[in-house]
């Protein structure tokens, strides 16, 4: 655990690719979604930044007292990490901070829950357990659900040695496609006992099998 870091080259590379194919890829799905903006792009490599920087700090994202770093990187998704643009933006982030610690359907309280009782599974269903806990109604978040839950996944993955989920040309689709599915569904719903823990198994098996090593790089060491 913590001995790889994130290849945040690599990964801005593999987000301008996607950026670059985006009408293309959302001419086949079956929901449309807004165009991978400039914005977008540099907003969600100061979300992978503090990912890198969580690694390097050893800081256990899910334990009490640090859970303020997952409210952050929903946060740099939004405003990236210029003070001017929090200034901008402080109503909407204030609202956000306050759906996040004190919604008792939502927030932060029902995937922390999850994530404590499923701590033996493998990282693969944590990873993907969290993103749907995050993205089934009601959202962890106000806006942004997607994009922090994937920088979520990848600090859940990078930590134990395996690579960070990136969005590329190859499996954007087969991500928005299962996504769409997870945040139409009702984390109340009465199929919600099997419909959810259905979801999850799909969605580890995704993030399993479209793992790309090339993202992660072995973390120096002091003195090495």
């Amino acid at each position: 655990m913590y001995d790889h870091r994130l290849d945040l080259a690599a990964i801005r590379r593999a987000l301008l690719d996607v950026q670059a194919a985006f009408p293309r890829i959302n001419a086949h799905l079956e929901m449309r979604r807004e165009a991978m903006s400039d914005r977008v792009v540099a907003f969600m490599m100061d979300g992978y930044a503090e990912v890198d920087r969580l690694l390097a700090d050893r800081v256990d994202a899910f334990a009490m007292g640090q859970l303020s770093a997952l409210l952050e990187l929903n946060h740099r998704v939004l405003c990236g990490a210029d003070p001017d643009e929090r200034r901008h933006h402080h109503r909407h982030l204030e609202a956000t901070e306050h759906a996040f610690y004190d919604d008792a359907r939502g927030g932060i309280r029902d995937v922390r829950e999850w994530y404590e009782r499923n701590r033996q599974t493998s990282v693969w269903r944590r990873a993907a357990g969290v993103y749907v806990r995050i993205l089934t109604e009601p959202q962890l978040y106000i806006e942004g659900n997607h994009r922090t839950g994937a920088l979520i996944m990848s600090y859940l993955l990078a930590r134990e040695g395996k690579p960070p989920f990136v969005l590329t040309v190859d499996n954007a689709a087969a991500y928005f496609r299962p996504s769409t599915l997870i945040r139409r569904t009702r984390k109340s719903a009465p199929t919600s006992i099997w419909r959810i823990p259905q979801l999850i198994g799909a969605f580890a098996e995704y993030l399993r099998t479209t793992a790309q090593g090339d993202l992660l790089i072995p973390a120096r060491r002091p003195g090495a």
